[in-house]
């Protein structure tokens, strides 16, 4: 137990070093998590400024703050500082097991991919952690209980870039094991890859949540793209997607395959939400708490 103490503590202290490190530009600017944010969200911002689907809604549209500082929580304040010091723990737990299982097994050394180029490693790393996401958003909506927190996300009643990163911090904690796992069996791929895949991911997840009419033409059967996840946010959809549709994160393809998909000619009025939604508490602090009560 200590050991996964220590563990905890060691990465927690790390990556508070590494935020403030990247904050006064300190590290790689390949591998700046906090700038690499900020500017990835400066430019999409301006892109809906220049090139707005719905002209009526403002250029600080409602909850603009809110989402800006949900951003930040869930990408530095919880995930990044927490989550990435809990992630230490299920690294050494899930090596821990391995070699339990199989004295002397080495995960990384018989990976098939060791030697592989790095552009193919990336790419099958984007594309398990993608479905990896799909599954678990799909469960977001399809189970009661986790379906609760996920109210907080389609809370949003105007979309804008950074309704991407406003969710409820229990998704990190729903979301995250899973990835990690996904990718330590990978073996083959490394930290310093994920940082590529983790910025063209939130990217497209920004691209997906502007204010921005987009669909990539035929690229959008293999993208996730503004015009089709606007219908994932609808308050009402047809009775044959109860639970939801179109629950891409990156890749739209997940949808097609598994007929998933709703998308009928574009309309950028659809209202957005949730059944009772006028519920849901319109300050951070309420939110942080809420779906841990039945009926909330």
């Amino acid at each position: 137990m200590e050991k996964y103490i220590n563990a905890f503590i060691n990465a927690f202290n790390g990556t508070v070093d590494w935020t403030w490190k990247s904050i006064i530009f300190d590290v790689p600017w390949y591998t700046n998590y906090f700038w690499g944010l900020t500017a990835i969200s400066v430019i999409v911002w301006l892109l809906e400024i220049g090139f707005p689907w719905r002209k009526y809604q403002s250029i600080i549209r409602k909850d603009f703050w809110l989402d800006g500082f949900y951003m930040f929580f869930n990408f530095f304040i919880f995930s990044l500082i927490i989550y990435n010091a809990a992630s230490d723990v299920i690294v050494n737990l899930f090596n821990d097991g391995i070699s339990a299982i199989s004295s002397g097994f080495d995960l990384q050394a018989s990976n098939p991919m060791n030697g592989w180029p790095l552009w193919l490693i990336l790419v099958i790393g984007f594309f398990v952690r993608d479905f990896v996401q799909w599954w678990i958003h799909r469960l977001l909506h399809r189970s009661d209980r986790l379906w609760e927190f996920h109210k907080v996300h389609h809370s949003v009643k105007e979309m804008g870039f950074a309704a991407h990163l406003r969710y409820h911090w229990m998704e990190n904690i729903v979301y995250k094991p899973f990835k990690v796992i996904a990718l330590m069996l990978m073996g083959g791929f490394q930290p310093e890859q994920a940082f590529v895949v983790h910025f063209i991911a939130i990217s497209i997840g920004h691209l997906n949540h502007s204010n921005i009419k987009l669909d990539y033409g035929p690229f959008k059967y293999l993208f996730n793209n503004p015009i089709m996840h606007l219908y994932h946010h609808a308050k009402e959809l047809p009775n044959s997607f109860k639970v939801g549709a179109n629950f891409a994160i990156s890749l739209s393809m997940w949808d097609y395959i598994f007929r998933t998909n709703y998308v009928p000619t574009p309309n950028k009025n659809i209202i957005l939400g949730f059944k009772d939604d006028q519920r849901m508490p319109t300050n951070f602090l309420a939110q942080l708490f809420y779906g841990f009560k039945k009926g909330d």
